[in-house]
Order: C-alpha cells, then structure tokens, then sequence
C-alpha cells in the first residue's frame, strides 16, 4: 500500500505515459498555449507548367503530354526539407495558376529514406476538413488538417536536422495547366500517366520519373514554440538558387539557415521564396494564359509568397537585377518606389517585422539580357538607395561580399556554375559564392 498517494500517482502517470510511448503513442507535451503555427519551407509557385526557368531538368516528355493538360491519374512524391521540425504539421496545396477545379487525394507525408522511398513506418495520411480528398478552384489555396508526426519524439533531436520529408498525393482525372515551382534543385518522383494513386505505398517503385520541379505543394507549417521566429528570403533566381548545386542544398538562404540553427537552435526558422527571373515592378499584368517566365511582379505575389505565411519576423530582400536587363530596362527610380511601396504593405501587415535590403550582385560582363555597363550603372544606383535611404531596417551587403573591385564584375572564383558545370553566366554566384553571401548576413539583424 502507498503511503503517500501523490509519489504513487505521479509514479504511475510515468510509467504510463512510459507503455504508451513505447507502443508508439507520442503525447503533445507542451502546453498548446505556447506553442503555434510557423512555416518551415515554401516554394514560391510562379505560374502554370512548364513556364519558368528550371534547372538540370530531366525529359518530361513522356510524363506530361502535353503540358497544357497537366498529370493524368498520376501521383507525384515532392521532397522537401523542413528548416525545423515538430510534432504537427499541415501542408498547403495551390492551383494558383489552373483553369479548373483539381481533386487531390492519397495525400501522404512521410521521412524521405532517399531516392522516391520513405522510411517504413512513417508515412501518414494528410486529410482535409476530415476527408481524405479535396478540390481546389482555380486560382485558390488549401491548407490541410494537422498531421501528427509520429517520427518526430523530439523536435530538436540532431537527428532531424537536414532530413527531409516526402509528401506524396494523386490527381484525380487531368490537371490541366499544373501550378509549380520551376527551379527546386532537388529531385522528386512522378508516377506515369493512368497509374493512379500510390501515395501510400513506401517504396519507390512506382514513382520511376525524376523532376527538378516542385508541383502545388507551396507551403509546409509546423506546430513550434511560441516564440520561434520565421525568416523569408525573397527574390529571384539568385536567392533561388541558380548555380547551385543540385540538391546540394547550398544556396545562401541555406548557407544562413545552418548559422542561424548553430547559433539559436530551432527558435529560428528560413523560408525561400525566391523565383528565377522575378522583378519588383513588372510585368504589369500577369495571367495563367499569358504567362511570364519569372512569375508575378513582387507586389503582385507578395500576399501570398509572404504576408500569408505563418510567424514571419524578418525578410531578407534581394531584387531589381531583372528589372534592369535590356528586356525590361526599367528605371531606377521606378524600382526605388516599387520597394518603397512594397515595405509599407509588408510592415502594415505584420507588426514588428524586420525588413532587411539586400544590395544587388554584379552581372557585368554577362551574356543576353544582362551585364552591359549601363544595366550595372542602376545597380549600383539602387544599391546606393539600399544602404541609404532609411526604407530598410537593416542592409545584407551581397554587393561587397561578391564583387571584385578590379573589374566590377563577380569574383572570378565565384563564376563557374555548379549545377551542371560550364564556364558560368557572370550573373548567377556558384555554390562558392552562394557560400560567401549566407556569411555576410549579420545575425543580429534577424534576431532580438
């Protein structure tokens, strides 16, 4: 018999809650009230397939034919690494640039075992409202009910950081025009055409075609402290990543990533929402049947690829590069209002956000659309009005940390791509200079 009922309970209560977790029960322990949703990864959705710049892309030819009909009956296996982790999550899909209604089901997300395989065990079904399917309109977004991750016993185990997740989901009938990220950098899995529903399955044997591409997913929240604070990095290209290598996970947001997680742990998280060819100011008009390669202007997309996020605290923006090539050409003063306009959407929409300018990299010398002396004459102009102007809270110098200061152009170290290989563009840093850019970020502007 116990003497003292309160030793005894609280001697039961752990060995309790000792058999259940054994048997694969993991209780949220923290109280609800501390805790909320932050964002842990995105993929800026740019426009309908195949519109945008992708990078080291496999032949698709025999997997959507022909794009403008999108996946027939086909399931798609996405691999996408949370900056961190936690007991829950929820996923949002978009068909932001469809035609038509699309019905996903067999929604799946487990850990990433490697190529289109998942660890046994823990891949989980994803509902919607309670339901294992749901319809999407045209130029709409859903978020999913919350999935307990049964994988995840202990969010800041070292075990989790850099794995990734495989998140899985079938199209019903024929997409037609597919909503995608172009530039992921990272492999993912597609079915064939008519193979149906296989979300479910842990192997990797249905999911025989390679893509360098994200498609509908665009944003993965999970449940963390409250006081964990999410940083976006926004912009084009060179923020998503071109010339890195691929699923190398080395563009500088992720360079910044690792600092931030060795020096805070998982009280921070980063974001990428950057696009290959983006601009701040144009194109004017943007529409799923009249596409732009670099997606809408950064005040057309901002509330969705920013302000709808969860926990956002600070933004690292670096644009304007596309705005001044000689297929755009627009003015300096017209991307200076452009930003300006833009921080004061960004800063009434959520109170207390840091807002970080970055100043743009060289791309004199380089070939096309960029690189003539007088594309580098508003660089340096809008770097000026970067560093100066008072619209920013604080300025990531990309220009200094990139530049060399005998020709102008970028470190000749930096130049050669990393991606495929080749001789480089003289406009997109490699996997070097990525590297210098995620460590010239100043830490003390993102964090309190």
């Amino acid at each position: 018999m116990c003497q003292f009922r309160r030793t005894c309970s609280s001697t039961v209560v752990i060995a309790s809650l000792a058999l259940l977790q054994a048997v694969g029960f993991q209780p949220l322990l923290a109280d609800p009230a501390q805790q909320k949703w932050v964002t842990v990864w995105t993929a800026s959705v740019q426009g309908p397939f195949p519109s945008g710049n992708a990078s080291a892309q496999p032949n698709l030819s025999l997997v959507f034919a022909p794009p403008s009909n999108g996946a027939r009956d086909q399931s798609f296996r996405l691999i996408v690494r949370p900056d961190v982790w936690g007991k829950q999550a929820r996923f949002r899909f978009s068909n932001a640039f469809g035609v038509h209604p699309i019905t996903f089901d067999g929604i799946y997300a487990g850990l990433h075992l490697g190529g289109g395989a998942i660890v046994p065990g823990t891949n989980r079904p994803v509902l919607f409202g309670g339901k294992p399917a749901v319809t999407i309109p045209p130029g709409e977004s859903r978020w999913s009910d919350p999935v307990e991750l049964t994988l995840v016993r202990d969010p800041s185990a070292v075990q989790l950081q850099g794995r990734k997740m495989a998140v899985s989901f079938h199209i019903v009938g024929e997409s037609g025009p597919m909503t995608w990220h172009a530039k992921a950098l990272t492999t993912s899995y597609v079915t064939p055409p008519g193979a149906g529903s296989k979300g479910r399955e842990e192997s990797e044997m249905s999911f025989p075609f390679p893509t360098t591409s994200w498609y509908f997913l665009d944003a993965v929240d999970m449940m963390a402290p409250a006081a964990t604070r999410v940083v976006v990095a926004f912009g084009d290209s060179i923020t998503d990543g071109t010339a890195s290598t691929l699923n190398g996970d080395d563009r500088w947001p992720d360079v910044l990533s690792r600092r931030l997680h060795a020096a805070y742990g998982d009280r921070v998280a980063i974001v990428n929402a950057g696009i290959g060819g983006n601009r701040v100011v144009s194109p004017a008009d943007y529409s799923p049947r009249q596409p732009f390669s670099g997606g809408p202007s950064a005040g057309a997309r901002l509330e969705r690829d920013m302000l709808s996020l969860s926990g956002v605290s600070a933004i690292i923006w670096l644009e304007g590069i596309n705005d001044f090539s000689s297929t755009a050409d627009a003015s300096v003063i017209s991307v200076e209002t452009g930003m300006t306009e833009i921080v004061k959407r960004i800063h009434a929409s959520i109170p207390g956000v840091r807002i970080i300018g970055a100043t743009l990299t060289s791309a004199l010398g380089a070939s096309g659309a960029h690189g003539s002396p007088e594309e580098n004459e508003k660089r340096q102009s809008l770097n000026q009005f970067i560093r100066s102007s008072g619209v920013f809270d604080g300025v990531a110098d990309f220009d200094k940390a990139t530049v060399d200061p005998q020709t102008g152009g970028l470190r000749m170290e930096f130049v050669p791509e990393s991606t495929t290989g080749g001789s480089g563009d003289k406009l997109h840093p490699n996997r070097l200079g990525y590297l210098a850019m995620g460590m010239a970020v100043d830490l003390r502007l993102l964090m309190p």
